[in-house]
């Protein structure tokens, strides 16, 4: 049963029976908004039909919302009739937004539900649709830096979502493996003198710094730029053992970071093996979409749609990122044959993406059209912005090394074997890092309070794996003392918590129209929040309450949730903390 599509359902009957001029407009144009009120003194559904019919009726939104209140309890009183099913406790109009209270017994019905399907919230609305989503994106020889981790947390988190909801989703990695950044790093190694460093990867890192400053200078800046042609037409045997080794070492080095975070990549595409892809497509397609620049480069003139121009290939004959982007997709789709491909980057490439893809609605309108760019905000520390150009970037290990010291602490007086609390640990370190990318807009800067981020109450990653290691403790105890979850007795009016529960499959479908990950957020947020006061006010496990056995149901209801949640946003739960 779909609460809120009934609801939206009988709204569509209502207006047409009573507005025949607008039935057809009430059938198809006119948008019936339901949605779940701020206030729970505003019910549990409320709806703006009335205020949108107003101004189209030219009259007074009250008088229409009554009209309508009117003519819904009618028809639910011949409804009930034929069917004995009382959906709602009233339906009420304030200041022409029209509420709906949901019936007791109906909020009770879905704890039962919830308690026979532990997928609950599942759905499948994107049942045999294909999709790739695509993100993290590191390039080798160079850190991972907070902004890969941002990447990352949100394509995971997206990739959860469309799953969900019944898509058949791979999840691909796209990484830079040629391009200056590489010529810069494997000079830097050449000439470089570097300070005593623990591993390669931070050799490699202090190699690419120091070429890119170089790199402003006449003689290093050509010799840097002859080292980029070498690579791509691996013509120097030396450069080759170099580059090979070096990249090898970066490639494991991410893999350890991708294994924590829990994310498993079923596509890997790097820039080297889309480069000669996309030289031939720019070049097949001079003088049709591409054109002749300064110094025998060819460009993009974006300005024709209102974008910019931008260099496919290079004056030196190389291609660039673009052109590689325009081959990308047609390698993407040879291995999978997508309805939809997700890209998500920094929201600095932007721009970038609306030229690179209006040259390929150009060249292939279908994989242009099935193609979505995802821009997400910056990390930011009270430090500033990082920058790997300057050497100062902020590393995806630094910033989960300083979280997971921080949690170590607050653990620190607990009784619990090292190798379990060390799991804790990192796993309570990377949700609190995921809960504060995901809990806003994506396209929002996070200015990463590392201190609020772990707390172990309010706002924040700890709070929720916290709240369900408390339930799921309390269920555990209830075993123990052999009380079981029953919902044969009922209290007379259902708790907050109760009623809270009953948006999750909403929420799932939201987060995943919208790609919004952080509606989820504040959905578990708000229940967690929920839970904590039912525990505070109720004693749950007692053979001397009759109404015991209902509590631990609501109660085991909640885990359910709270562990499909945590997993749509690539958050672990724990049984303890």
């Amino acid at each position: 049963m779909n609460v809120k599509v009934d609801i939206q359902k009988i709204i569509k009957k209502t207006v047409s029976n009573l507005y025949s001029d607008l039935r057809d407009r009430a059938n198809q144009s006119i948008d019936v908004s339901v949605e779940k009120p701020k206030e729970a003194m505003h019910g549990d559904y409320s709806t703006n039909i009335a205020l949108v019919l107003a101004k189209q009726l030219k009259k007074n939104p009250n008088d229409v919302a009554q009209k309508i209140v009117s003519e819904i309890n009618q028809l639910l009183i011949r409804e009930n009739k034929q069917s004995g099913r009382v959906m709602f406790k009233k339906v009420e109009v304030v200041g022409g937004f029209i509420n709906f209270f949901i019936n007791d017994e109906i909020f009770n019905k879905n704890i039962k539900g919830i308690l026979k399907n532990k997928h609950f919230g599942k759905n499948q609305h994107l049942k045999n649709q294909k999709v790739m989503v695509e993100y993290t994106d590191p390039n080798i020889l160079k850190e991972f830096h907070i902004g890969h981790l941002m990447s990352n947390t949100i394509g995971e988190s997206i990739s959860r979502i469309f799953e969900f909801q019944g898509a058949k989703v791979k999840r691909v990695n796209y990484q830079g493996d040629v391009g200056l950044h590489v010529a810069k790093a494997i000079w830097g190694k050449k000439n470089a003198t570097p300070p005593p460093l623990s591993d390669e990867i931070k050799n490699w890192a202090f190699a690419y710094g120091f070429g890119s400053q170089m790199y402003e200078g006449e003689k290093e800046k050509k010799e840097i730029e002859e080292i980029n042609k070498k690579i791509y037409d691996r013509s120097d045997p030396k450069i080759n053992a170099l580059y090979d080794s070096g990249r090898k070492i970066s490639i494991e080095y991410f893999e350890t970071i991708y294994k924590k975070l829990g994310t498993k990549f079923d596509y890997y595409f790097f820039e080297s093996e889309v480069a000669d892809f996309g030289k031939k497509i720019v070049e097949k397609n001079l003088g049709k979409v591409f054109e002749k620049g300064e110094n025998g480069a060819i460009i993009f003139k974006g300005e024709k749609a209102g974008l910019h121009t931008r260099v496919f290939i290079n004056s030196e004959g190389l291609p660039t990122y673009e052109a590689k982007d325009l081959a990308l997709p047609q390698m993407k789709y040879g291995n999978y044959k997508y309805d939809r491909s997700i890209i998500v980057t920094a929201s600095e490439q932007n721009e970038y993406f609306k030229v690179m893809l209006c040259a390929l609605a150009q060249i292939s309108p279908k994989l242009a059209s099935k193609t979505l760019h995802i821009g997400h905000g910056m990390m930011r520390l009270p430090e500033g912005k990082m920058s790997s150009r300057m050497g100062k970037v902020i590393t995806g290990e630094t910033l989960l090394k300083s979280v997971e010291e921080l949690v170590e602490k607050k653990l620190q007086d607990r009784d619990i074997p090292k190798i379990e609390k060390d799991t804790i640990v990192e796993n309570v370190a990377v949700g609190a890092i995921k809960y504060s990318i995901l809990k806003q807009s994506i396209g929002s800067d996070i200015i990463y309070d590392v201190d609020k981020s772990v707390a172990f109450e309010g706002d924040s990653g700890p709070y929720l794996q916290y709240s369900l290691a408390r339930a799921i403790s309390v269920l555990a105890k209830a075993k123990a003392e052999k009380i079981k979850p029953s919902l044969k007795k009922a209290p007379n009016e259902v708790s907050f918590l109760v009623k809270h529960m009953h948006y999750f499959p909403e929420i799932v479908e939201k987060a995943g129209k919208e790609f919004e990950p952080h509606y989820l957020v504040t959905y578990l947020t708000e229940l967690a929040s929920a839970f904590n006061s039912y525990y505070a006010q109720n004693k749950i496990v007692d053979k001397t309450d009759d109404f015991s056995p209902y509590k631990l149901a609501v109660v085991e209801a909640f885990t359910v949730i709270m562990k499909n949640g945590l997993w749509l946003l690539g958050i672990h739960y724990l049984e303890k903390m």
